[in-house]
């Protein structure tokens, strides 16, 4: 088959092991005409992550994708890229030149799946819930630039922010920010398990199994109304354990369609046009990977330990050995194509050098080699993960100023773990909550990080992110961003590692699969059709 190219503009007894009920169809099967999709992400609820799909908790691209089919927010990311568009609402926008007031009216007759109505006060509910909340996973950081949010009438919703921020209307685009019925989502806790209401395009029922979804199946919401056309009644999305048993699902036919996290090796026998059973589509991505630091560590608390890593790291070679061309060597937390990117990193360091590492190091009195761990997670990027650690331990290791081993875990214990810090150094990877600089930025530099990371740069936070969200023309905010990144090179409280493309597969019979993932890998459901996908 041949590829297709789109170029786009710039808890232990938690759940009983059966179906989870949550609106929609009677059962959690699939109806003949259903499309399936395979992913390799897995949801699972733990006793550390008991909430996993509530949005005041929810932070990582597998849980939003769900959240995004069944939960509507005020505003969305549109087909095709672009500004936000509104959703929920008829229609939003700052109604100051300052940009600290962002006003939004609602569309009329707006209804949750189950038939109640859509109020501005339900809005304010939602938006307060996540911040009174504060769940560990950071992520109502996203709405920490709102002070108080007003309400008049049933239809009208006012932000009063604390401080400018042009991209809050993409952050009224995130499932944060995702509107709740109250009946079902107390104000001050979270709702564990699986069951979702909402009023967005699905409703959504999960077949789970030891507490982990095995698939979900989403059926249209017939109460919808927003920016979304659906193409389809139904989707079911089934998680596989790996990208193999993923594979041979679509060439038996069981899925049609196969979205994150393929393996390189699938992607180069899809691209070559070697498989009969499906085509590939491939899109600009702006999934970012890095090494993470608990700053406090002993281990890596002196900088010049980080600042020595990053001098060594060979990403050109780590990149081709791993990805090949299905990715590329990032010097910043800012990929290349994004505005106020800056090579900070390559400009800092240069070309790797054990001789500038060892300096680095003897300067600061470090004793030689520097014992650490690399931690990864063994199922949420792909099975190509672990080669990428073994590929940096020798990196670092054949330098001998390291002397590093590597260890890996499950998502479901490795994600509460490094937001516990119980790792020195880990492997994360990043999709934009919407695609600017600041995303790449604040989440993990800006007070309350989705990281729990410890490192606090007041100037950073203080004066260069303010100043920054001041700037509606991101143009503008060009060398602000580049500030904040030279300093990231500096104190290297994070590494970037490399930048990724996406890549769909799908039967010949499937349509809209080149919009199926947006570039922040954003899954869009309602694209898929079936028919002949020309």
């Amino acid at each position: 088959m041949n590829r297709k190219t789109l170029v786009l503009p710039a808890v232990a007894g938690l759940l009983t092991p059966v179906l989870a009920a949550c609106g929609g169809s009677d059962s959690g099967s699939k109806s003949d005409n259903a499309i399936v999709v395979g992913t390799t992400d897995r949801f699972t609820a733990t006793s550390d992550a008991p909430a996993p799909l509530d949005p005041a908790y929810a932070y990582d691209v597998g849980t939003w994708n769900i959240l995004r089919q069944t939960v509507q927010t005020l505003m969305t990311q549109p087909k095709g890229e672009g500004d936000p568009v509104p959703d929920a609402a008829e229609s939003c926008s700052f109604t100051d030149t300052g940009n600290e007031r962002y006003a939004c009216k609602l569309r009329a007759d707006l209804k949750f799946a189950n038939g109640d109505k859509v109020t501005a006060q339900d809005v304010k509910y939602s938006i307060e819930r996540a911040l009174r909340i504060k769940a560990d996973s950071g992520v109502f950081a996203l709405l920490s630039t709102i002070d108080t949010v007003e309400t008049q009438g049933d239809r009208e919703v006012i932000f009063h922010l604390k401080t400018a921020d042009a991209t809050f209307p993409f952050k009224l685009s995130t499932p944060v920010a995702g509107i709740i019925d109250p009946a079902d989502y107390d104000k001050g806790k979270l709702r564990d398990g699986f069951d979702i209401d909402g009023s967005g395009p699905y409703t959504m029922k999960a077949d789970v199994k030891d507490n982990t979804i095995v698939s979900a199946t989403f059926t249209k919401n017939p109460n919808y109304k927003g920016y979304v056309k659906l193409n389809n009644d139904q989707v079911v999305l089934r998680s596989f354990d790996d990208a193999q048993d993923m594979g041979a699902a679509i060439d038996k036919g069981d899925i049609d369609v196969m979205t994150r996290t393929m393996s390189p090796a699938q992607i180069q026998k899809l691209d070559a046009g070697s498989d009969e059973n499906a085509d590939l589509v491939d899109m600009p991505g702006l999934e970012i990977r890095y090494l993470a630091f608990n700053t406090n560590a002993p281990s890596v608390k002196d900088k010049a330990v980080r600042q020595a890593m990053a001098q060594l790291i060979n990403r050109g070679e780590l990149v081709s050995k791993v990805y090949g061309t299905q990715a590329q060597p990032l010097y910043s937390l800012v990929p290349a194509s994004v505005t106020g990117h800056s090579n900070s990193f390559f400009n800092t360091y240069g070309n790797p050098s054990a001789a500038k590492a060892k300096e680095l190091l003897s300067k600061a009195g470090i004793t030689t080699p520097v014992k650490l761990t690399l931690h990864y997670t063994t199922d949420h990027y792909g099975s190509a993960t672990k080669q990428e650690f073994e590929i940096l331990q020798k990196q670092l290791n054949g330098s001998g100023l390291f002397d590093v081993s590597i260890q890996g875990h499950p998502w479901a214990t490795f994600r509460p773990a490094e937001q516990k810090g119980q790792y020195d150094v880990y492997g994360m990877g990043w999709f934009p909550d919407f695609p600017d600089a600041d995303n790449f930025l604040a989440p993990f530099l800006d007070k309350d990080n989705t990281l729990g990371s410890p490192y606090s740069n007041s100037t950073i936070q203080r004066t260069l992110i303010p100043e920054s969200r001041r700037e509606a023309d991101r143009l503008n905010a060009a060398k602000t961003l580049t500030q904040i990144q030279d300093i990231v090179a500096e104190d290297v409280p994070i590494l970037p590692l490399w930048q990724g493309k996406q890549y769909v597969a799908a039967r010949d019979d499937v349509t809209g699969v080149s919009y199926a993932l947006n570039s922040s890998a954003t899954l869009q459901l309602w694209e898929l059709g079936r028919g002949v996908n020309g």
